[in-house]
């Protein structure tokens, strides 16, 4: 890993919006807390400082250290760029910021099973003051990025300005060493419920929907005693109040906002089962509700019958009887990676490739030996939503770590010379604004050493 003392705006920005979460945690705790320094109108937190400076040791693995005055900095030439954006007029749209957290709320709920979850581990209330704070930095975050553009944005490099770049770190003996990398493709079969099955699971749905409605039967207990959740059992089936905002699958919210108050739906499918909700109140835009869940069984046979079909297609595939993207076309079921020849996308940085250092654990081992070319045994896996399937995994590509290779790593290369472009670039430009700019740095850090002049020799 390259040192972080050489760490730019770019790298800043991107450890800032994939750890945006520290940020919050302890936001809601009332503690009172120092002004660092005053950009224009923006400020930076003493604790903002702390967070950040964990934020990047942690990602680091420890091996990188920075002080409290270079993140004092960094944290200046982004308050001064978002500050500037707004002087020059720089447009962020409701629907771009409201993109920006639905993404991170997804990866939240992926990480931690529900919204309010998430909420609860860092620190808010629920999940609408979650969502208000991610919008406010989510549109500082596109604020600088555009300001960022603005100044950069005509940038560009030849390729004898990428050699000089290249030539100039080997001579220093400063090449990047770049991880090892991997692109990943599968097949998926899925084992699914037999009719008879899915007809037992609906008939039960609606014979507990009849006993609420016609016996006063509870539903509360009809959730903790029939759903296949465990935590919606738990909760007896309530959900608390949710909007059309808030992540949940779309069938789901289509029928919960199609009922009356104190209506009960007929029973409805979608990924993790079949379900049916009960509308306790209807307030403003939100919706209070509760629902039951009930997961079809799959019979052992079904699973064991899509081994063995998967199996079959591995040895015809090795065997050349048939290519790994002609048997995607022909028998995967994954709609995601079934029309990209089973390329499984890194949902992190909508790439094909995956550094192999920081894999889902459970991944890794599936892959960590396979050299390109090669394919995984078949295996078993189940998704969160219970859906039970067998996987066949192919080593598309695969480079391991490796100091840099002016041809092998050339558009790698060329991004490293074009963003040391772009922070002399930037670094010019703050030079001249931070002349214009109103700066007030908090006594406490008035001792720092600065690369630029944020001081302006008379603080």
């Amino acid at each position: 890993m390259m040192q972080l003392k050489t760490m730019n705006l770019k790298s800043i920005s991107i450890v800032i919006l994939l750890g945006l979460v520290p940020m919050f945690v302890g936001a809601q705790q009332g503690k009172i807390d120092g002004v660092a320094v005053v950009v224009g109108k923006n400020i930076v937190l003493d604790s903002d400082i702390a967070k950040f400076k964990k934020e990047i040791e942690e990602r680091s693995e420890g091996k990188v250290k920075v002080s409290d005055c270079e993140m004092l900095e960094q944290l200046m030439e982004r308050k001064l760029l978002a500050h500037h954006a707004v002087v020059d007029s720089v447009t962020v749209s409701k629907s771009e910021i409201d993109d920006r957290v639905k993404r991170s709320i997804a990866l939240f709920v992926q990480e931690y099973g529900s919204e309010e979850k998430a909420a609860k581990v860092y620190g808010f209330n629920d999940i609408v003051d979650l969502k208000k704070e991610l919008s406010r930095v989510q549109k500082e975050e596109l604020l600088i990025a555009k300001e960022q553009e603005k100044i950069t944005g005509d940038i560009d490099l030849t390729p004898e300005e990428v050699r000089l770049y290249f030539n100039g770190l080997k001579e220093k003996n400063e090449l990047p060493e770049f991880p090892a990398e991997v692109e990943i493709a599968q097949i998926v079969l899925k084992s699914k419920p037999t009719e008879a099955e899915n007809k037992r699971i609906i008939d039960k749905l609606n014979q507990i929907k009849k006993d609420v409605e016609e016996n006063d039967a509870s539903f509360r207990l009809k959730a903790i005693v029939n759903s296949s959740d465990p935590s919606v059992g738990r909760n007896g089936g309530n959900l608390g109040t949710i909007t059309k905002e808030t992540q949940f699958i779309k069938e789901f919210k289509e029928v919960a906002f199609s009922l009356d108050e104190g209506q009960i739906s007929e029973p409805f499918k979608t990924i993790f089962g079949y379900h049916i909700i009960l509308l306790h109140k209807i307030r403003g835009n939100g919706r209070d509700v509760s629902h039951i869940v009930m997961t079809p069984e799959i019979e052992d046979q079904k699973l064991q019958e899509a081994k063995e079909k998967l199996e079959k297609i591995r040895k015809d595939i090795i065997a050349k009887n048939i290519t790994f993207e002609e048997a995607v076309a022909s028998f995967s079921e994954d709609d995601d990676t079934k029309n990209s020849d089973g390329l499984i996308l890194n949902p992190y940085t909508g790439e094909s490739t995956f550094d192999l250092t920081r894999m889902d654990p459970a991944l890794y081992g599936r892959i960590n030996e396979l050299q390109k070319g090669e394919f995984s045994e078949v295996f078993y896996d189940e998704t969160r939503a219970g859906e039970k399937m067998y996987k066949l995994l192919y080593m598309r590509n695969r480079t391991n770590t490796h100091k840099a290779d002016l041809v092998e790593d050339y558009v790698k290369v060329q991004q490293l010379a074009l963003t040391k472009k772009k922070e002399e670039t930037i670094a010019k430009w703050s030079k001249d604004k931070i002349v214009e700019t109103y700066i007030k740095i908090g006594s406490d850090h008035k001792k720092c050493t600065f690369k630029s002049n944020w001081k302006k020799d008379n603080q």
